[in-house]
């Protein structure tokens, strides 16, 4: 396969992450043809300095790609900040890309997913975004990769003419729901995403996912994603920026390579039914929730 999507790493101040992350994608069977950047942003305090110091080390020990570019910042911008703005630099460059966190281990397929859809929807303007990850589903009915309206953030990829269509500021896009936008983009308000956008409004979280979906939403796009997921996110210990300690998301990671994706440019419906039910019943019973409650105090304790 010929001129794969760049890769974009961001990383911070999580080293046994970061290593694993990388772990994973070296093994990636087009790992040695693609092109690695990594970012690395600056410490926020003096107490990250050590932890972003031990990342960096890290990283420009990596081999094993194609090419590796290291970018190190030597002020702290952010997680947002520096996902759009890498994003958007690399989208410049090569007009798509592939969007890793420190905080994923993926199949030795992830890569092969991205790229094929990449190319094979890359003049279907109602296709915007790529995910790998989904939610532990039961599949067994669905087809191996299906469109939805929702984008995850954990291993994903875009290309220039979506990502044209970002819109980081949030009074324009709140100004463009109204109640049944607002439902629908929730997932039959089965999802806190509504939420996070006006958490967004109040400061109370700097994502810069809500507002891509939020761009995709209103563009009726639509979202390309493996009915079993491609990822895993290893970063619900309390470390992450907007992650918590909590076990919903875990995944088991497909073991198979994607070979069959969809033909028709439209949500699949059997496939949002069956998210719309899980996350309508992600959370479990009261005692679920009132054990998983005691366990994430406990771990916030002890990680003290």
């Amino acid at each position: 396969m010929q001129n794969l999507a760049p890769i974009a790493l961001f990383v911070y101040n999580r080293p046994q992450h970061t290593e694993r992350t990388l772990k994973f994608l070296q093994q990636n069977e087009l790992a040695a043809d693609s092109r690695l950047y990594i970012f690395s942003d600056g410490a926020k305090t003096e107490n990250d300095i050590d932890k972003v110091e031990e990342v960096r080390t890290i990283i420009n020990k990596i081999d094993g790609f194609k090419s590796v570019k290291i970018i190190e910042k030597k002020e702290n911008s952010g997680l947002a900040n520096s996902v759009i703005a890498g994003v958007s630099q690399l989208i410049k460059d090569y007009g798509r890309v592939i969007v890793f966190e420190d905080d994923l281990v993926s199949s030795p397929y992830t890569l092969t997913y991205l790229n094929d859809a990449l190319i094979r929807y890359q003049d279907e303007e109602k296709v915007m975004h790529i995910g790998a990850y989904m939610y532990p589903l039961k599949s067994e009915n669905l087809p191996q990769s299906f469109f939805f309206r929702a984008a995850t953030s954990w291993g994903w990829a875009t290309w220039a003419r979506a990502w044209e269509h970002f819109e980081p500021n949030i009074d324009t896009l709140i100004k463009q729901f109204d109640a049944k936008k607002r439902s629908a983009f929730a997932i039959d308000n089965t999802m806190n995403f509504w939420k996070q956008i006006q958490e967004f409004k109040k400061g109370k979280n700097n994502s810069w996912a809500i507002r891509w979906y939020a761009s995709i939403f209103l563009k009726n796009g639509l979202t390309l994603n493996p009915a079993q997921s491609l990822v895993n996110n290893i970063g619900h210990d309390g470390t992450g920026v907007h992650s918590g300690i909590n076990d919903i998301y875990n995944v088991v990671i497909n073991p198979k390579s994607i070979t069959k994706f969809p033909e028709v440019i439209e949500e699949d419906k059997l496939a949002y039914q069956t998210i719309k039910h899980f996350l309508a019943n992600r959370k479990g019973n009261m005692v679920t929730r009132i054990r998983r409650f005691v366990k994430e105090k406990l771990a916030q304790y002890f990680s003290k």
